[in-house]
């Protein structure tokens, strides 16, 4: 067994990583200058806490196999300087999944919107029908204590982000892992602090396409027309083949998928983009030898990748969602679908504008039009998480121009999002809250039980 020292271990994949080489039995240790829960608590449950936080390159020797350099660390971090120093073996996580599966097939989803719920899907499938798999995913999933796992089964799921793959790997984390197959959801511009143009976004998933190996097979979303064009540079030899949202049919509120043999299947999940996300996962697991019917009957029970369109509480009149949602497409998508369930009720979308690329005003163009399905569209801008950026003010003027919605309201401060929302006419109403951040630390099983919505 090996000795794996985590520089900036305190990272969603990073820390997963470390618990599931911590339980193949690896001596592990790792630093970081700040954790947040859930990752402290699993870090400190498993004896792999840093003592301290801060970068400490006493803590580099040679007695150290790898070193696995979380992108959170700077190029100038004390402990990567001395394992440099050292000679010591450097992986970022990605060249590190990599070097763990160059045995197994490696089955990669890629692309700007729906990776993790596809992966999710795949992996809720493949779990009910007990076969064996290794996989890397970007949320918690139910029925899986981890969001990595390394073992020796025979393949490996990944949901390749296309985020820099370190500070000294400025590669798409996608491309080091070398799929066997791959399936790319969508394209649609993110990342603007390390992508500053399209074409510079765009040409990371060109890279992916190109790269396919001989007899690889590549799947993607063929409504999407800039990655319709980039699929046309994949290789002779390798195959590919675009999908589109799978058959489906609502009734009273629920998604019922038209399955190809015939019967129908009800679902817990729903929206345009969930069937499409749905019809990639079918593609992939056909291509790992589940049948249709085996698939379908499976995605039954999936109730969704965490905090995607997740269910927060519900009356006979009103339901609660919050999502991940936070780019523009995911956004879009997130509102379409909830609107296009519940036609009939009015929806109030609240969107809390957090990431470095929502917070700068030359991206917000990129978000006219995603919320024209909302009846009645909140913009939250957090003065605490814009100070913490060390972003300029975005004046309310300036949201009202570019998302150019009827009826849309900018605030800033928690309690006039709660005192807006509590005095709502709650009746034939659903509320969705969107955002890669908290709403300032909202409480939303409280704000569901103060709408008077029941909850688990």
């Amino acid at each position: 067994m090996s000795k794996i020292h985590f520089i900036a271990i305190g990272g969603a994949a990073m820390h997963n990583l470390a618990l599931a080489l911590l339980a193949q039995g690896h001596e592990i240790t790792g630093s970081d200058d700040e954790i947040y829960e859930p990752s402290k608590s699993l870090l400190e449950r498993h004896g792999l806490l840093p003592a301290e936080f801060g970068w400490f390159p006493e803590k580099i020797n040679q007695d150290i196999d790898t070193i696995v350099l979380g992108m959170h660390a700077r190029a100038d971090n004390p402990e990567l300087l001395k394992a440099q120093e050292l000679g010591l073996k450097i992986e970022s996580y990605p060249s590190f999944i990599y070097e763990q599966s160059k045995n197994k097939q490696r089955i990669v989803i890629a692309g700007s919107h729906g990776k993790t719920s596809i992966t999710s899907m795949i992996l809720h499938v493949l779990k009910t029908l007990e076969r064996k798999f290794d996989y890397l995913v970007g949320a918690r999933i139910e029925g899986f204590n981890l969001m990595a796992s390394i073992t020796d089964a025979p393949i490996m799921i990944i949901e390749g982000d296309e985020y820099l793959a370190s500070p000294i790997d400025r590669r798409a984390k996608f491309l080091l892992y070398q799929p066997h197959i791959a399936l790319i959801s969508g394209i649609a511009w993110d990342h603007i602090n390390v992508y500053p143009t399209f074409e510079s976004y765009t040409q990371a998933f060109e890279n992916l396409v190109k790269e396919m190996p001989k007899a690889g097979h590549l799947f993607f979303d063929k409504t999407d027309k800039t990655l319709e064009a980039i699929a046309e540079s994949c290789p002779e030899h390798c195959h590919s083949e675009g999908y589109k949202a799978h058959d489906s049919v609502i009734r009273n509120g629920q998604t019922f998928l038209k399955g190809n043999d015939g019967k129908e299947y009800g679902l817990q999940v729903f929206g345009e983009h969930t069937l499409k996300n749905l019809q990639g996962a079918l593609h992939i697991c056909t291509q790992l030898g589940v049948s249709e019917t085996e698939f379908y009957t499976a995605i039954q029970s999936f109730k969704g990748a965490a905090k995607r369109l997740e269910w927060v509480g519900e009356s006979d009149t009103q339901l609660l969602y919050k999502d991940f949602a936070h780019a523009p497409s995911k956004v879009k998508a997130t509102t379409q679908a909830l609107k296009a369930q519940f036609p009939q009720r009015k929806l109030v979308a609240a969107l809390e504008l957090h990431t470095f690329s929502s917070l700068n005003p030359a991206f917000l163009p990129e978000y006219k039009g995603t919320l024209a399905d909302a009846d009645v569209a909140i913009i939250y801008l957090s003065e605490h998480a814009r100070a913490i950026k060390r972003m300029d003010k975005i004046e309310a003027e300036t949201v009202q121009t570019y998302f150019n919605h009827p009826n849309l309201i900018v605030l800033r401060e928690q309690a006039d999002l709660k005192e807006y929302l509590l005095k709502q006419n709650q009746e034939n109403q659903n509320l969705l809250m969107m955002s890669s951040g908290t709403f300032d630390g909202l409480d939303f099983p409280g704000l569901a039980t103060e709408l008077g919505l029941r909850i688990q």
